[in-house]
Parts: C-alpha cells; structure tokens; sequence
C-alpha cells in the first residue's frame, strides 16, 4: 500500500487550519509542518522536507504566492496546491506563472481534496481552465499583430495547455506527440508571439484572442 502523503499546511485562520488538519488526518495525511503565513511556512520547509505544500493564497503579510515564489527561487520544487476562497481569474493566472501545480477553491468536497494532493504527491497537476477576459482586460497589444489564422489548430491546442501551467512532457503526454516535437511547437508558438517568456506568450495569446 502506498505511503500516504506528508503535507505543509498553511493558513491564517486557527479554525480553518484545525479544520482541515483534522479532515485530512481522517483520511490517512500527515501534516508534517503547520504555518500561519507565508514567512512561517517558509521556515519550517527548509528543515522539513514534504511531499506537498497546501497554502491558502490570501494570507496577510507574504500571501500564497509570495511564498510559492520564494520557494521556487531558493531551489524548493516541492508540489504546491494553493487554496482560496475567490473565484478570481487574476489570482489564479498569477498561481499558475509563479509556479503553482494546482489550486481548489474552499469549498471543494473533501474527497476532491485529499485526490488532489495524492495526484500532486504522484507528479500530477491540478490546473482548471479560467476566464480569459480579466486578462484581455489588463495586458493589452493593441500595436502587434498576431491572428488567429497564424497558428494552427495543432499549436493553438498547445498554447491552450500552456496556459493551464502544463510543462512540455505533460503536453506530450496530453497529445500523443513527442516531447522533443512539443519543445518545437513551443518555440515556432514563441517565435509567431515575437516572445520568448511563456507566460507573457499565453498572456499575448489570450490578448489577440489566438486562445
């Protein structure tokens, strides 16, 4: 039988927090290190090493996604799933380019989440699609020209699982091709967007409404 999960968990509100550590530990997860910011949950990490971080996004002083970042520019690659209470496209989006491998809203069920954590445990990801239209509204390239017709029904599919977070061997995966095929398609997508971030690619894409 597989070893359950050992997570981080982090949130600011005690009652949640106790919530949550007593739903899990009812379904087989440990909770090896327990924050209530950002800066806590930070730490802890760098003496104990967990299979998953489970991070509210809004917490006050570093939030969730500070502490993703912070995590992954000291090296840490540790599965993060971040957990919020707003349906907030702008927050998800931001989840997503710092590095996040999932997000659930709070009021998920129980079952949902401990599935989430296993699959982020195992190397999975956990990325729903989002409205695009706050993003239209804030990123705007009104002065490049890329159309829809530039790019084929192939790479459009992929610019759509770029935008989800999903790396070159999870797209490769997703659609049958070669890893090495996707790097391709990844840098002719690039290369038509006249950029060389991924983000800042799905942001364009999404602008010009290629996606």
């Amino acid at each position: 039988m597989p070893t359950p999960p050992r997570i981080a968990l982090a949130d600011d509100q005690a009652l949640v927090r106790a919530g949550l550590r007593a739903l899990l530990q009812g379904q087989g997860i440990a909770i090896a290190v327990e924050a209530d910011d950002g800066a806590s949950l930070l730490a802890q990490l760098a003496g104990t090493p967990v299979d998953v971080v489970l991070s509210d996004i809004r917490m006050p002083g570093m939030d969730g996604i500070d502490a993703l970042l912070a995590l992954r520019a000291r090296g840490d690659r540790t599965p993060v799933l971040l957990l919020t209470t707003f349906d907030d496209s702008d927050l998800l989006l931001r989840a997503t380019a710092a590095g996040a491998q999932g997000f659930l809203l709070k009021d998920a069920a129980p079952e949902d989440l401990r599935d989430a954590i296993v699959r982020l445990a195992a190397g999975g990801t956990l990325l729903q699609p989002v409205s695009t239209d706050p993003v239209r509204a804030r990123y705007r390239f009104h002065d490049e020209a890329a159309p829809a017709a530039a790019f084929s029904p192939r790479e459009v599919a992929i610019l759509r699982l770029l935008a989800g977070g999903y790396s070159n061997k999870e797209i490769a995966r997703s659609l049958f091709l070669a890893e090495g095929t996707v790097k391709n398609y990844v840098s002719a997508i690039l290369d038509k967007l006249g950029t060389r971030d991924r983000t800042r690619a799905v942001l364009k894409a999404i602008t010009l409404r290629v996606i």
